[in-house]
C-alpha cells in the first residue's frame, strides 16, 4: 500500500487530497478579480493545493470574411495567453507553484461549467469575488448561484470584492 492511501479503503488520505486540490479562478477584467486570485493563492500557500486560471474570450462576431474572423480570434487568444502568463508568474511567486492555465472561447458561465465538468476530478473549488458595485454580485456569480446552481458540482467560494489584504490574511 502506498503512503498516500488510507489503510482502510485505498482512498487518498486527507493530506493527499489537501495537497492535490485545485482552486479555479476566473480571470476577467473586473476590479475584484485580483481579490479572488489573492484569496486562492493564500489558501494554497497556507493549506496546500494549486491554483488554476481560466480566461474566457468572447466569440468573434465578425463573420463576413473567414480569414479576418480567424485572425481576430487568434489575437484574442494571444492576448488571453499573455495575460495568463503574467498572472501565472504572480501566482508562482506567491505560492511557489505554477498554476494550470485554461483559455476558452464562449460565454463565461457556460465555459466555466464545461471546464468544471471536464476537469471534475482535478478542480476542487471555484473562487470568485463579488462586485463592489451596488448593482449586485456580478453576472457570473448571479448565474452560478442562481439559475445554474444545480449544474455546479463543486463548491463556489465567493469572496467579497472589497476585502483588504489584511482581511484576506485573516480568513485564510
Amino acid at each position: 500500500m502506498s503512503d498516500t492511501e488510507n489503510a482502510t479503503n485505498g482512498e487518498p488520505t486527507a493530506e493527499e487530497r489537501r495537497r492535490n486540490r485545485v482552486f479555479l479562478v476566473v480571470v476577467d477584467d473586473s476590479q475584484e478579480m485580483p481579490v479572488a486570485l489573492r484569496y486562492a493563492c493564500l489558501r494554497v500557500l497556507k493549506g496546500g493545493g494549486r491554483v488554476a486560471l481560466l480566461r474566457v474570450t468572447e466569440p468573434v462576431e465578425f463573420q463576413t470574411f473567414g480569414a479576418v474572423g480567424d485572425l481576430m480570434r487568434q489575437e484574442k487568444r494571444d492576448e488571453a495567453e499573455q495575460l495568463l502568463q503574467k498572472l501565472a508568474a504572480e501566482v508562482n511567486r506567491m505560492t511557489g507553484a505554477v498554476p494550470a492555465l485554461y483559455v476558452r472561447e464562449g460565454v463565461a458561465r457556460d465555459e466555466v461549467l464545461a471546464l468544471l465538468d471536464e476537469e471534475s476530478a482535478r478542480i476542487s473549488a471555484l473562487v470568485l469575488a463579488s462586485s463592489v458595485s451596488a448593482e449586485g454580485p456580478g453576472p457570473l456569480i448571479s448565474a452560478l448561484a442562481g439559475k445554474y446552481a444545480n449544474r455546479l458540482h463543486k463548491p463556489l467560494i465567493i469572496v467579497p470584492g472589497s476585502m483588504t489584504e489584511a482581511d484576506l490574511e485573516a480568513v485564510t
